[in-house]
């Protein structure tokens, strides 16, 4: 009789007629999202150069500055990091926001490697050419103010020229595997990043009571540093940022929820967040309704990348090249 209140996960509660429509919610997305990221592997022209990883978007802004932030971010969300182990130890990953933050984590970690790269190479150019290149980017802005609807061939020629400059040898404006990986982890963790801060300011702690919504310095930062560190780092890099990221944003949330369910199949009973519930009736609704809830999160960070993309017709002086092009895939002719 007291079944509810030290529910014991066995047979019995896997077999709920909720739990194989859950799964089916869970594994639907996961099968297009595969599906998707494979079609495009073979479909698409990779858009992502080397120098997109560490030269920033604005005109005047080294990437120096951007290596700085980013070692900055990191070192800042270790530090939070370190302090919710201390305080709530290796359970604290029993959590998505969590799982997020360490991604948002790596994110800047790699990015400082990469960063750091990159201004080697930025050092390393002569000083006569360091001028060519000054000399560059003005005619490029002159032609921009003469004419804003330039060619999509001109744009792709002026930023290959760019990066040329940057880039000699042809090899080395591969990203290669570590620079995919940054990109893939980036945009993902823009979408986990929204989702995790939207669900804990506007779900979690207006349906929690008491202490239990208390929300201390260290968990507000958690649940709020996140999001900045990495909008700042958006507003400053030269990243793409495509629709194709949505695929592996779900393979991520598919991953936190499979991790949560192979826990309670091993004999845990609590779950971290009330929406992941199986034993009610309510649970395929609230399934269904977080794997829609994606779409805007990942939505909305696109929003603002458009948002930039159009400052940079705007106000084409502040940026050495046009970002017209960073918001779909070049599709193979």
């Amino acid at each position: 009789m007291q079944k509810s209140e030290a529910q014991v996960i066995g047979l019995e509660y896997w077999l709920q007629w909720q739990v194989p429509l859950c799964a089916l919610i869970i594994l639907l997305p996961v099968v297009i999202a595969v599906n998707i990221i494979k079609k495009s592997k073979k479909t698409t022209i990779d858009s992502l150069s080397r120098s997109d990883l560490w030269l920033p978007c604005w005109r005047r802004f080294s990437p120096t500055w951007l290596l700085i932030y980013r070692a900055f971010a990191f070192v800042c969300m270790a530090c939070l990091l370190y302090q919710m182990v201390a305080f709530a130890g290796i359970f604290a990953f029993y959590f998505y926001t969590q799982w997020t933050f360490a991604l948002v984590m790596v994110y800047f970690a790699v990015g400082t490697i990469i960063s750091a790269q990159g201004c080697q190479m930025y050092s390393k150019k002569p000083t006569a050419e360091a001028g060519e290149m000054d000399k560059f980017l003005k005619n490029e802005s002159e032609d921009l103010k003469h004419s804003t609807n330039l060619s999509s061939m001109a744009k792709k020629n002026n930023t290959g020229s760019l990066q040329k400059h940057y880039n000699p040898d042809g090899n080395s404006e591969k990203p290669g595997f570590l620079g995919h990986f940054m990109h893939i982890v980036y945009q993902v963790s823009a979408g986990a990043s929204v989702l995790t801060d939207i669900v804990f300011w506007c779900i979690l702690v207006p349906m929690l009571s008491g202490k239990e919504s208390e929300v201390t310095l260290l968990i507000g930062s958690i649940h709020s540093m996140n999001a900045v560190f990495l909008l700042i780092d958006s507003l400053l890099n030269s990243l793409p940022f495509e629709w194709l990221g949505f695929a592996y944003f779900v393979l991520w949330s598919a991953l936190y929820i499979a991790f949560q369910w192979v826990l309670h199949a091993c004999g845990f009973t609590w779950w971290p967040y009330p929406f992941l519930e199986l034993s009610t009736p309510w649970a395929p609704v609230w399934y269904f309704g977080l794997a829609l809830f994606h779409v805007p999160c990942y939505g909305l960070y696109l929003l603002v990348m458009t948002a930039k993309a159009s400052s940079s017709r705007l106000f084409p002086h502040a940026f050495p090249r046009s970002f017209t092009g960073t918001l779909h895939q070049k599709k193979a002719a």
